[in-house]
């Protein structure tokens, strides 16, 4: 895969995913509603909990103009699912060797987790050079993608895990960084609150923070 595969594209268009973990299915509308009012359109909405695959299934019918992927997907048939549902994409805090076979024969964008050079070269053996690199500020952040740049230069990255609005930027003005992730954008007490003002507010400040989609 090159750079101007599906996948990268689709992240570098993205520049920001909000990793949503939604626990009520009928707040799944109107936070993506907000999100997208503040011009994030990509959205992962993580299968963490009972209510993920339906708030998932919410957004895709009711936000045209949201593009919707499934998180934590850990299985080969939670990547059923998400092709079942007419998810955009699949991300992964991992990958198996399960998992890698079964995402290639999917048809679907899938992102796998990796932590290591090892865990990358197996991603790539099996045609996935856009990764997720998780979590992404334990494993060394900027200092480990540059790293990880220079012995494969073909790979691109979607780090995410301890990544915030004010570090977003940096992330994103590395060559092989694609697209960053994080929880920041929608925190636990206003989703619960519906205050879908302050995300959207979030959102679009954050957007013009990284200069806007790619």
């Amino acid at each position: 895969m090159s750079e101007n595969n599906p996948t990268a594209a689709l992240l570098r268009a993205a520049r920001i995913v909000p990793v949503l973990t939604i626990h009520d299915a009928a707040s799944a509308v109107p936070l993506a509603r907000a999100l997208v009012a503040g011009g994030v359109r990509t959205l992962e909405v993580t299968l963490r909990t009972e209510a993920g695959a339906r708030a998932a299934e919410a957004i895709l019918a009711e936000v045209p103009e949201a593009v919707v992927g499934l998180g934590t997907v850990l299985t080969a048939r939670d990547l059923d699912l998400a092709r079942r549902i007419g998810a955009t994409f699949a991300f992964s805090p991992g990958a198996t060797p399960e998992l890698l076979d079964a995402a290639a024969a999917a048809g679907i964008p899938f992102v796998p987790g990796i932590a290591t050079a090892s865990e990358l070269m197996a991603a790539m053996a099996r045609g996935f050079s856009t990764v997720k690199l998780f979590p992404a500020a334990q494993l060394g952040g900027i200092g480990a993608l540059k790293a990880l740049g220079a012995p494969f230069p073909e790979a691109r990255f979607c780090p995410t895990g301890g990544i915030g609005e004010k570090e977003a930027p940096d992330y994103l003005a590395l060559s092989n960084v694609v697209a960053v992730g994080g929880s920041w954008l929608v925190p636990a007490a206003e989703l619960k609150a519906g205050d879908w003002a302050a995300i959207e507010g979030r959102a679009r400040r954050s957007m013009a923070s990284v200069g806007g989609p790619g």
